[in-house]
């Protein structure tokens, strides 16, 4: 009876989180899914392999319907004896984006848990960071690995500050679970922004034992988190060790190149930019949107009313009410640093208020951990704004440059600053009234102030934004009506919502100042924060993630349409490329009817990247014959797409009769402009040298090789020639996983040429070549994962056994 007790408060809690997740997404009950951009990308992309495992049952590893082709280990790929991901299937059994929701609240109510918080607060706390604005945008364009690895990531650090406080049995099962979870939402960077955070609880504690004398403690601590560590890692082995091999072939690899596509000289030796990683950086200023939402016009797309100044000049011009309206509610009043942003990453007043409450109420000095935190994550946050710390991690920091976008960081600061919120409440009550007081005063002065601040230094603010230049000249004569409009209704949003952050601010100081005279039990004002809480972040969420953003199933199942371009291609039955002129090497539109020269992904292969920059840019039809490329659609004079077809395409595979050989990349990149590609190849001996490949071969009239079959992960030609040859295919040469048998015989023989295409000396004679996918990676990760599981399951029924044991 006791443990039914203890265990029903979290019962009844965790299925209120399955209430308020599904009636946030409400329309998901009614069969409709969320409209997300980059699942509706993933969906062109992936569409091949998707119908490959349909008809067959299998996996095939391999794409060629993107980028010319590439390993799907970043595409959704399943793999053997993948438990962990059984698990997480489990605990997102809610309809999409409502599963992903419901793991916000589950991972910081454990968080708070862990933390000594009881049910109600610990649940108002996972309400705060599940809303968190940005949290929720993140599910309204579809990024879903991102959501999917900040849910688990409260839970780590739940299980890592139950190791370091000695709780030794609960905190290794948990941690070794949440890790492994963690990482098999198989999101690196949001998993790497963690790990800062893990290195500062690490640092805090070792300084507490080190100070305590207590080594033994502080090795037991760090045993746990090497086992965990390696178990965790090892039951995601498979999915680790093919990323791992495919990013030295993305554009997160090394570059070989050592110039750019103008010529200039390439200054440094990263594999992104430091204008990429950074492009996306924080403004300083910007940054307090964290408390007031639309500090810096919200989003590119804000829905203003018919009040606006953007209908009032839209209706000036002379269009009527309903095309004013519709103009209004795309405005783009954003004016902050970044390019473009959706939505601001608003934390929530209420949280924030607390967040400063805690400073004051909370002794225990583990709130330095997630002050700490929250402030490395927003310093990072700031990117290029603050070069100084920027530049170190991206020189010194390994892995750091690795990932862009670096505003992201703050997801970090999303963490901490609602954790530290609810110890704060928490703490509240524990303190003397007095002390209460005194609090509520320091806090409200601090919250306060900087809203007053921001009221007092309006006049000083130019509220121009970065594609304000832009917007004069799309308009024309009407260029300076419309910013002029654009800026008035800037500043409109930043009084309203300053007002709306000190509504917040006043009303949670005076609901404590009610508690400290005794005039409110605890309990109720935790209620009436918690609504606080809610109302304040909902409200603001709702405005960009809404009802409105959900579609029929079948429009996600289905995103693109075909078009007469697209009909007519696929009326010809041979096997070729597609290359979309117009943004196709950034969209998977054309991908989703066709084998596409391009496609949409974070990590695209690198070297079909530089073939874009340095040879397809410039109008190179000899990169386009050897690629295969039979269609090209472009745009005509309406704006329709058109199929041209490329009459000097190559084919699937063809004999040359003389190989250039180059001794570096920069070298075969170069030799790409000017060559021939039906009758030469170009080799980089440097890196095939343990292969013996000649100068010249001999090519008639009676030299043939034909595709005979295709698959995936499986393709056939037939050769018929009088003389031994040298055969390019057009297809992406990939280093590992590909094996070439001739006859039935495997020959290990298979070299890139032309910079991304397999060339294959074959002897003379009638010959059957066959190219299959078999990708070793996927083989020894299948058994690392699969020992690895049976470790954690064995040992977790070992330390449960245990702890019994030792109560017992």
């Amino acid at each position: 009876m006791d443990t039914i007790k203890k265990i029903l408060p979290h019962l009844l809690i965790v299925i209120g989180f399955v209430f308020i997740s599904l009636a946030y997404f409400s329309p998901v009950l009614s069969g409709k899914t969320i409209s997300q951009s980059d699942i509706v990308q993933y969906t062109g992309m992936a569409k091949e392999q998707i119908e490959f495992r349909k008809k067959t049952g299998e996996e095939p590893y391999w794409t060629n319907s993107a980028f010319g082709g590439m390993p799907t280990y970043q595409l959704g790929a399943k793999y053997p004896h993948n438990y962990i991901k059984k698990i997480d299937s489990a605990l997102r059994s809610l309809p999409r984006p409502a599963d992903y929701l419901f793991l916000y609240f589950i991972g910081f109510y454990t968080l708070m848990i862990s933390l000594g918080l009881k049910p109600l607060r610990s649940f108002i706390g996972a309400l705060a960071f599940g809303f968190s604005t940005y949290l929720i945008i993140i599910l309204g364009v579809g990024h879903n690995a991102k959501a999917h690895a900040i849910a688990y990531m409260p839970m780590v650090l739940a299980g890592v500050m139950l190791v370091f406080r000695k709780k030794w049995v609960v905190g290794s099962i948990l941690t070794v679970f949440a890790a492994a979870l963690e990482i098999n939402a198989n999101h690196f960077q949001m998993t790497y922004y963690l790990l800062l955070l893990l290195l500062i609880v690490t640092a805090y504690y070792t300084v507490l034992y080190i100070k305590a004398k207590d080594f033994k403690s502080l090795g037991i601590a760090y045993g746990i988190f090497i086992v965990t560590g390696i178990l965790s890692i090892g039951a995601n082995a498979t999915n680790l060790l093919a990323t791992s091999e495919y990013t030295k072939f993305s554009t997160r690899g090394q570059n070989e190149l050592t110039f750019n596509p103008d010529g200039s000289k390439i200054d440094t030796s990263h594999s992104l930019s430091y204008d990429y990683i950074t492009e996306y950086s924080y403004g300083k200023f910007e940054s307090l949107n964290l408390i007031v939402p639309r500090l810096t016009g919200g989003g590119n797309a804000e829905k203003l009313d018919e009040s606006s100044s953007m209908f009032k000049f839209a209706t000036s011009i002379g269009a009527n009410p309903i095309e004013a309206k519709q103009f209004s509610e795309q405005a783009p009043t954003y004016w902050g640093d970044q390019p473009i942003v959706a939505a601001p990453a608003y934390i929530g007043a209420v949280v924030f208020f607390l967040f400063v409450l805690a400073f004051f109420v909370e002794k225990r000095k583990i709130k330095y951990i997630f002050i700490a935190g929250a402030l490395v994550s927003l310093l990072l946050s700031w990117g290029k704004n603050f070069s100084l710390l920027t530049d170190f991690f991206i020189n010194y920091i390994p892995l750091y440059n690795k990932f862009r976008a670096v505003s992201s960081i703050q997801v970090i600061l999303e963490l901490c600053v609602p954790a530290l919120a609810m110890l704060g409440l928490y703490s509240f009550s524990k303190v003397t009234k007095e002390e209460q007081l005194k609090a509520i005063k320091y806090t409200t002065a601090i919250s306060g102030g900087v809203l007053l601040f921001l009221f007092a230094i309006k006049g000083t603010l130019s509220f121009s934004g970065l594609n304000d230049a832009a917007y004069k000249q799309m308009y024309g004569e009407y260029g300076n009506s419309f910013v002029r409009a654009l800026i008035e209704d800037r500043k409109s949003i930043y009084t309203s919502d300053l007002l709306r952050s000190l509504f917040f601010v006043l009303v949670t100081a005076v609901v404590l100042f009610v508690v400290n005279k005794g005039k409110l039990a605890a309990n109720y004002a935790l209620i009436i924060i918690g609504f606080l809480i809610t109302v304040d972040l909902v409200v603001v969420d709702r405005k960009y993630v809404n009802d409105s953003k959900f579609v029929a199933k079948r429009q996600m199942e289905e995103p693109f349409m075909p078009t007469e371009a697209d009909k007519a291609i696929l009326s010809d039955p041979a096997h070729f490329r597609v290359f979309e002129v117009q943004g196709g090497f950034s969209s998977a539109r054309s991908s989703y009817f066709h084998n596409s020269l391009g496609g949409y992904h974070a990590a695209k292969p690198m070297r079909m990247q530089q073939l874009m920059d340095y040879q397809i840019s410039k109008s190179n039809m000899e990169i386009l014959n050897m690629l295969n490329v039979k269609y090209i659609i472009q745009k005509d004079q309406d704006n329709n797409d058109i199929p041209l077809v490329n009459q000097e395409v190559n084919g699937n595979a063809w004999f040359v009769s003389t190989i250039d050989k180059v001794k570096t990349a920069d070298e075969e990149m170069k030799a790409l402009s000017g060559f021939k590609s039906k009758t030469n190849a170009i080799l980089n001996s440097t890196a095939f040298d343990q292969v013996s490949i000649k100068d010249n071969y001999t090519v008639d009239s009676l030299s043939q090789i034909n595709l005979v079959s295709y698959a995936a992960n499986k393709i056939v030609y037939q050769s018929n020639n009088s003389h031994d040859g040298f055969a390019v295919f057009s297809e992406i040469y990939y280093p590992k996983g590909w094996v070439v048998k001739i006859d039935g015989k495997e020959v290990n023989n298979l070299v890139g040429v032309n910079y991304v295409l397999r060339g294959l000396e074959i002897p003379k004679g009638k010959h059957e070549i066959e190219f299959t996918f078999e990708p070793e990676v996927i083989k020894k990760g299948s058994k690392i994962s699969l020992i690895s599981f049976i470790v954690i399951i064995l040992l977790t029924i070992g330390l449960i056994a245990y702890q019994q044991k030792r109560r017992d």
